[in-house]
């Protein structure tokens, strides 16, 4: 059931824009919401209450849109959001002024609103959602694939990942060292062993594993030892930790390429042991902040 919908002659921009991409056929009630900018009623909506593990995608377009850790309840009566995933959801500000709408960023289908400063997390956002516009896939039907990093400050390697296409998302944390959970002050005393690295998640059907790796030398100084930058220790170090032959064979092969290059790769590549995820503040530090990484900074290599 829908509370609002707007005539089918107002939907020739949204029609021009999404004409050249693939879209998955609609339904009229599907239509009314992502097309029109109607809205489910309240507590109709089959995701409402949904706790399963998983990602929220567009309908529309199938595009990756909300984490399922990211969801929480409300009592709106539609499903809600503290965060999205990077660049997926797009916000428009009403022509009444009064409120924002998010669309899919890369569709353009109506998602529902956002609104900020109620409280109900700590993120102080709420994507509020109609289910319509969204399909559930569960972790189970996923075929995401993990990648680990370490170049310096995992504030800067995190940066560049998070804004890649086909990432779905990003954690910094700890790996390599010989405590349980670290914090990062025990980290940054250089007495555990751990390297800041950077777990990505990533679709294979959107981006490959090699993308990654050229993304990632092409993000810091691989050259330098112990360090990156002025930060100085062993937890700085440059690492790739691999979760499969075919990861590592593929980080030879390109620190092979770098020497042909001339370079002299300092990269350690280990076997992924246990990611233990740094504390919340860490997390998206530099989105958080609106900055942007003192010492890692894009250079084109390949």
């Amino acid at each position: 059931m829908l509370v609002a919908m707007i005539s089918i002659s107002q939907t020739s921009c949204s029609k021009n824009k999404t004409n050249n991409m693939k879209l998955n056929k609609l339904t009229p009630q599907e239509a009314a919401v992502i097309i029109n900018k109607g809205t489910e009623y309240p507590y109709t909506g089959e995701y409402t209450n949904k706790k399963d593990s998983g990602t929220y995608v567009c309908r529309q377009c199938d595009t990756p849109l909300y984490n399922s850790n990211d969801k929480f309840d409300s009592h709106c009566g539609w499903p809600s959001f503290d965060d999205e995933i990077k660049g997926a959801v797009k916000r428009i500000a009403d022509a009444d002024g009064r409120r924002t709408e998010i669309v899919c960023a890369n569709c353009g289908g109506h998602l529902g609103h956002v609104f900020m400063g109620e409280g109900y997390t700590e993120k102080n956002t709420r994507h509020c959602v109609n289910s319509i516009s969204m399909k559930f896939i569960s972790k189970n039907e996923l075929k995401m694939e993990k990648a680990y990093f370490a170049s310096g400050c995992f504030w800067g390697t995190e940066y560049h990942f998070m804004k890649k296409t086909g990432v779905t998302a990003t954690t910094v944390g700890y790996m390599g060292g010989k405590t349980d959970n670290p914090t990062y002050r025990e980290v940054c005393s250089g007495t555990t062993g751990h390297i800041e690295t950077t777990e990505v998640e990533y679709d294979p059907s959107k981006v490959s594993f090699e993308e990654l790796l050229k993304l990632y030398y092409e993000t810091h100084n691989f050259e330098q030892v112990g360090g990156q930058g002025p930060d100085i220790g062993s937890q700085y170090q440059s690492v790739v930790f691999y979760v499969n032959d075919e990861q590592k064979l593929m980080v030879e092969k390109y620190i092979q390429i770098l020497k042909d290059k001339g370079y002299k790769p300092a990269t350690l590549l280990k076997p992924a042991p246990e990611f233990w995820a740094a504390e919340a503040y860490h997390q998206e530090y530099y989105d958080k902040k609106n900055g942007s990484p003192y010492c890692h900074i894009y250079k084109k290599i390949f």
